[in-house]
């Protein structure tokens, strides 16, 4: 265990994430009903913040007002499917305001006190793509948040996503973005399908979608290998103001969703890693959001895990294992270095 300056960890969280029904679908009230119980018996005591629901004019910076009325007609018709993975209750549209809202109420936080914040809302965001919601998503809520610091002052802004499956709707948002950097990890071939090393951005925007595509099985050590070469000399030459994290559980080992092996202490320890980057470049200003992860012990396990590196107790992992991780670096520089000195 690696002790660092500690700090104050904040969670966004409010009853009303569990009025999203979706009974025995993967993405379920009882993830959020887990966390907080783990949170309280590891007795972690974080700060609470309050959200509020989100403007529309929020929503409508990432999303089609034809999208958003498509989402609020069927809850408001008693629920239903945004495609055939996912469910929407009567309850949903507004459960969903509430989970952009409060990724938001995240950012006023850090803009007025540097300390990490963890956004535990659901229904999740990072598949919802400007006109279209899929896998298990309704709002962006990252991409929601990413806009709303930008319309506060700050220029630019560092996404990253952990999640065992690839953000394709954050991808799509800000693909001819120069002011958003886009840095994903994520199990390839896997849902969605998207996410290959040459989707690099587009326009003024080539260059900041860095997608690192990752075949099954890799370790926390892996992980850390592709983040300490890859993420931290974009980033450190990028200088976000603010950094977002899409925080997905399901590279766990033990996840159903998903074929790759990180512990909770891989999680924590990129947790660590993130911090370091928001401390060095964005005043510590550091906006976690839950997106994926479907064991709900593992999935509690790790949100402990993150919640104790952005208070500074960051967890040591296993030597490096994953020796054939070191062609995807290379070939992940190969393609980048055209757009980034540091990878040269």
């Amino acid at each position: 265990m690696q002790i660092y300056n500690s700090c104050m960890t904040s969670i966004v969280y409010h009853p009303v994430y569990l009025m999203h029904e979706t009974h025995e679908h993967p993405e379920r009230k009882e993830r959020l009903i887990a966390i907080m119980e783990r949170i309280e018996a590891e007795g972690l005591n974080p700060n609470r913040i309050e959200p509020r629901p989100a403007s529309l004019d929020k929503i409508e910076a990432v999303h089609s007002r034809r999208y958003i009325e498509q989402v609020r007609s069927i809850c408001e018709r008693g629920g239903g499917r945004l495609d055939i993975d996912t469910v929407l209750s009567k309850d949903s549209y507004d459960v969903a305001l509430m989970a952009a809202g409060g990724v938001c109420a995240g950012v006023d936080h850090v803009m007025k006190k540097p300390d990490p914040v963890f956004a535990l809302v659901r229904p999740p965001g990072h598949h919802a793509t400007p006109h279209r919601g899929m896998g298990f998503c309704v709002f962006n809520n990252v991409a929601i948040g990413a806009r709303y610091a930008q319309s506060l002052g700050l220029k630019k802004v560092l996404i990253v996503d952990w999640d065992v499956h690839h953000g394709n709707g954050t991808q799509a948002i800000f693909y001819e973005d120069n002011s958003v950097l886009y840095f994903s990890t994520h199990q390839h071939p896997h849902y969605p399908g998207t996410g290959r090393v040459t989707e690099v951005g587009d326009g003024k925007g080539k260059g900041f979608t860095v997608n690192v595509p990752l075949p099954p099985g890799i370790d926390d050590s892996g992980y850390l290998a592709v983040y300490k070469e890859i993420l931290v000399p974009v980033a450190d030459e990028f200088r976000p103001e603010i950094v977002f994290v899409s925080a997905g559980f399901d590279p766990h080992q033990m996840d159903p969703l998903g074929g790759m092996r990180l512990t909770e202490n891989g999680f924590g320890a990129l947790a660590g890693l993130v911090k370091d980057i928001a401390d060095r470049h964005a005043g510590g200003r550091i906006v976690a959001a839950l997106e994926g992860g479907y064991r709900l012990e593992s999935l509690s396990e790790s949100v402990v895990s993150v919640l104790r590196a952005f208070q500074g107790e960051v967890p040591d992992v296993m030597p490096l294992k994953d020796a054939p991780l070191t062609r995807r670096i290379e070939e992940v520089r190969s393609v980048q270095k055209a757009y980034w000195r540091s990878l040269a």
